[in-house]
């Protein structure tokens, strides 16, 4: 598995803990937030893993640090933008782009792993859509864990990512999904 976390700076951490904590603890509750939060997350995610093979093809983007930085930005609004025109699209998509992303990010991106990942994405993502709330609330609680735990163990780099970033991500998970539910049983 490759625990390579992302390379972000301090002020990008802090607004990556302040949004998973968001999605964490209030997901549901501001649910239209929460998917330009998340698609935006995904854009910009899968926007940097992407950036390699963008600058061997294009090396004026290669040679420029303002396109490095831009270029992530644009695809996390596009997706956001995206993300917010149809709620059902919306939940299906998270729930894949996540399982894309986690595919990646930690089983690599050879053709085969990404088919096995998307088949799963696809089949999770069928799953939500037939269970809204709780796939929101579970959704954005991992989106918001994710978020709280990459900026932990880049805080925290005594703590090994390769034992305890799993245990972090779902113990995490399972305490916003416990919070989102208690506090919106009226909604």
């Amino acid at each position: 598995m490759n625990f390579n976390l992302i390379h972000l700076q301090i002020p990008e951490l802090i607004v990556m803990a302040i949004l998973g904590a968001v999605l964490l603890f209030f997901g549901y509750r501001v649910k239209q937030v929460a998917f330009f939060i998340i698609w935006f997350l995904i854009g910009y995610s899968l926007m940097q893993n992407f950036m390699p093979t963008l600058n061997s093809w294009v090396p004026q983007i290669a040679g420029s640090q303002l396109w490095q930085i831009l270029m992530p930005i644009a695809g996390g609004i596009l997706l956001a933008f995206l993300g917010l025109s149809i709620e059902k699209l919306c939940v299906a998509g998270i729930v894949f782009g996540l399982t894309m992303v986690i595919t990646m990010k930690y089983f690599g991106t050879d053709v085969p792993t990404l088919a096995v990942g998307a088949i799963i994405g696809l089949v999770l993502g069928g799953i939500a859509v037939n269970m809204m709330k709780p796939a929101i609330i579970i959704a954005t609680s991992l989106a918001g864990a994710y978020c709280l735990t990459v900026a932990l163990l880049t805080w925290v780099p005594s703590i090994n990512p390769t034992i305890f970033y799993f245990p972090i991500l779902a113990i995490l998970t399972i305490v916003g999904c416990v919070m989102q539910s208690g506090s919106t049983r009226d909604l």
